[in-house]
């Protein structure tokens, strides 16, 4: 057991996002065998009480929170990229507030290792090494940021109105280059969510030898699982839709895939089945995304406070990405739930699953609307895909996964 200093980019609890799901888990399996300090900025609309943390005042030894940094407007983030050479993500939540904190835990503390969650905190590699130079440091990487700019930059160049977007993209994967590069150059061990973004990393860090290992993201499996309280809503048909989308709407992959659902797949659904309805449900709903609530059948939930029942309660669970890296938590959490999945292959990338046992592949608009109509029409195949496809989210449980993160700590200690 040793003292461990975790470092996030908002409170892991509540998980209604894809990057605080992966840190509450990873806050479970550490505290097992570890004693955790929790470090990590407070979203303006959220407040800092044991009625609002859920499981983590059981699971640390101490949490402290910093108030994040005001989001800033499209004209910062460029006056930003005109006046420096760091990427956006490195500026996003510098904090000198936060920097203070961090100096005083790590001098009052000796610490065996300090964990970092995700490339928005890379900056805080400074003043760790400043303080405690001989200090382990594990950064998790739950993407690979430049590939993702580059896909984004690739997605927006086929329409002429985003091509101040695919500008932006550009300079920000090869600025995302250097400094995965340097976070590698800077720490002792990186964690990535999949081959794929291993890959992509090591490709960055070349003139290092820092080890890369692979620990997947992972949910809690039996919260997806004959959940009771999402039968019940269920039974009184209060979620029920034909077809569902989760995730932070104001997130660019999120955006750019149910925008191309809605303006290329859509339509053709609608044209066999006029009567489909479609549930777009998350938080914090993009300008961009506005013009699809005019579309029939189509529903914008908002924030939720619970995911489960509108799993239970779809028939079909779409994941039609064509911008992104890393891995997405929610194709686990609907193969979890025995929902019947259609996606395109970026969006099952890093999963082993296979096209027509898990799930149903399509990776153009016709050959999606096809897999959902066939779907909806074919209540056996839709239990077929979602029985293999649970069994084959049991080995995402992070009671199994998590652990990988306690061999890197004893690789360290060697």
């Amino acid at each position: 057991m040793c003292e461990v200093l975790l470092l996030t980019p908002q409170l892991p609890y509540p998980p209604h996002q894809g990057t605080s799901l992966r840190n509450l888990h990873i806050v479970k399996g550490l505290s097992r065998r570890n004693r955790i300090t929790l470090l990590s900025f407070l979203e303006h609309d959220r407040r800092a009480g044991p009625e609002t943390m859920g499981p983590l005042p059981d699971l640390c030894r101490q949490i402290v929170t910093i108030p994040a940094p005001p989001r800033r407007s499209s004209t910062q983030r460029l006056w930003q990229m005109a006046t420096t050479r760091k990427p956006d993500m490195a500026l996003r939540l510098h904090s000198h507030r936060f920097e203070i904190t961090l100096r005083r835990l790590l001098s009052e503390k000796l610490f065996a290792v300090v964990q970092i969650e995700g490339i928005e905190l890379a900056w805080t590699i400074k003043p760790i090494r400043a303080i405690r130079p001989g200090v382990k440091l594990v950064f998790d990487a739950h993407n690979a940021e430049s590939v993702l700019q580059e896909r984004s930059m690739q997605a927006d160049l086929g329409n002429f109105r985003r091509w101040p977007a695919a500008a932006y993209s550009w300079v920000q994967s090869r600025r995302l280059r250097q400094l995965e590069a340097w976070i590698g150059e800077e720490v002792d061990w990186v964690t990535a969510v999949s081959q794929s973004d291993k890959d992509s990393l090591a490709a960055q860090m070349t003139e290092t030898l820092v080890p890369i290992t692979i620990i997947p993201n992972s949910i809690d499996v039996s919260q997806y699982e004959g959940d009771t309280e999402a039968a019940d809503f269920l039974s009184t048909n209060l979620y029920s839709y034909d077809v569902i989308f989760t995730g932070k709407m104001d997130y660019r992959p999120n955006v750019d895939a149910v925008l191309w659902f809605a303006d290329e797949v859509w339509p053709k659904i609608v044209a066999h089945m006029p009567e489909t309805k479609w549930a777009i449900v998350g938080q914090r709903v993009h300008a961009r995304l506005e013009k699809v609530r005019d579309l029939p059948g189509v529903t914008f939930t908002g924030w939720v406070e619970h995911i489960q029942p509108y799993l239970v309660g779809a028939k079909v669970f779409i994941m039609p990405f064509r911008v992104g890296s890393g891995t997405r938590l929610k194709l686990i959490e609907a193969l979890a739930a025995r929902k019947a999945v259609v996606s395109t292959s970026m969006g099952v990338e890093g999963y082993p699953v296979q096209n027509g046992t898990e799930l149903l592949l399509a990776d153009t608009a016709r050959d999606m609307a096809e897999a959902v109509v066939k779907l909806l029409a074919d209540p056996e195949l839709r239990i077929r895909l979602g029985t293999t496809g649970c069994g084959f989210a049991q080995q995402y449980d992070w009671r199994k996964i998590t652990t990988k993160f306690d061999e890197v700590y004893s690789a360290l200690g060697e």
